[in-house]
């Protein structure tokens, strides 16, 4: 990754399950670059990793706050993480 990468882990509240949330975030990631992941957890929410281009990773953040059609999002926990090693395409985890 270049010296100006960045990478956030988020955890996304609210209506974000049973929504496609995870697919439409997939596709948003593809779109500006972003490498990572995403996944639903336990208690409702979606977590993910964005790594990129710092640009284009606040881009995925601003429309993460917005969400797919369906969702309805309360609020993004956000917080700055290490670079990792090595990162290549995003994934949708179980």
């Amino acid at each position: 990754m270049s010296t100006d990468s960045k990478t956030i882990r988020v955890v996304i509240r609210g209506r974000v399950q049973g929504v496609s949330y995870r697919a439409w975030t997939k596709k948003q990631a593809d779109r500006h670059g972003i490498a990572g992941w995403v996944r639903n957890r336990p208690d409702r929410t979606v977590e993910a990793l964005f790594t990129g281009p710092a640009e284009a990773v606040e881009a995925l953040l601003t429309a993460c706050r917005r969400g797919p059609f369906a969702a309805r999002v309360d609020g993004i926990d956000v917080s700055e993480e290490a670079d990792p090693a090595s990162s290549t395409g995003f994934e949708i985890r179980a």
